[in-house]
């Protein structure tokens, strides 16, 4: 894995979806060397897609939190800013027939996968001087949906485990801030052909959303930027919601006179 050690080191995580792309280009626009994770750069083939054209960047294929940690130690990495972009699909279940392990997975992919990340930078980060990191969440919860109850549940852990880490990392120099987004284009949750395409998706989102449509990948890139670059260390334990205005709600009625 070659490393343009002249540059700092990003960490990007889970970077083949959601809003890792975004993070990796925001990231190498502002002058890292990116360390993209991804379980799917075990093919090479996804790799070489993923990384054509893309500058300065270089993969980790590996499964878990305890393996990035174990690979920038070997490798001795000083990494200056991780984003931890977690995601999983969030299917519709009903209650009364939703599977539980479903809801573990959420658990452990949104929750428990970010805190062994955190957890294990801490230390290494601190060593290092301190730095950024920044988790990708969602505020998908403002708005409950009937069958969103494991999602739901999940996100909002994450949001609220973020605000206690804040606390933690502070000490090691380290600020810890979260992206909530939602209606953000993607593959995982909202792909083109229903809701940039077609006709009765297009007509959702202009219901939904005061702009009419999906956030593109490089607007939450612009935000990412920011937080992986701030040098405040005042600037910490904050959820910046990424969504275009949503919820909202319509204009109330006025009897006429």
């Amino acid at each position: 894995m070659l490393v343009d050690i002249k540059k700092p080191l990003g960490l990007v995580t889970n970077a083949n979806g959601f809003a890792g792309p975004a993070a990796v280009d925001s990231l190498i626009a502002a002058g890292f060397h990116v360390l993209a994770h991804d379980q799917d750069f075990q093919d090479q083939g996804v790799w070489l897609k993923f990384s054509k054209d893309r500058g300065p960047i270089s993969p980790l294929s590996c499964s878990d939190p305890q393996s990035i940690i174990k690979s920038l130690k070997i490798h001795n990495y000083e990494v200056k800013v991780v984003i931890s972009n977690d995601h999983t699909p969030a299917p519709a279940f009903d209650p009364v027939t939703a599977p539980i392990d479903n809801f573990r997975l959420h658990f452990q992919t949104l929750m428990q996968w970010p805190f062994e990340l955190i957890r294990g930078m801490m230390p290494l980060m601190g060593s290092w001087g301190g730095g950024n990191i920044v988790m990708i969440t969602s505020n998908r919860m403002r708005l409950p949906l009937s069958g969103g109850a494991f999602a739901d549940a999940a996100r909002a852990g994450a949001n609220a485990m973020m605000a206690s880490l804040a606390r933690d990392c502070a000490p090691y120099q380290i600020c810890l801030n979260a992206i909530a987004p939602n209606f953000l284009y993607s593959e995982a949750y909202y792909p083109r052909a229903l809701f940039k395409e077609s006709e009765i998706g297009k007509a959702y989102i202009n219901s939904l959303l005061p702009l009419g449509r999906l956030a593109e990948p490089e607007e939450i890139g612009e935000v990412i930027t920011f937080l992986a670059t701030v040098k405040t260390r005042f600037l910490t334990g904050a959820i910046i919601e990424f969504s275009g205005g949503w919820p909202h709600g319509p204009s109330r009625p006025t009897l006429k006179v």
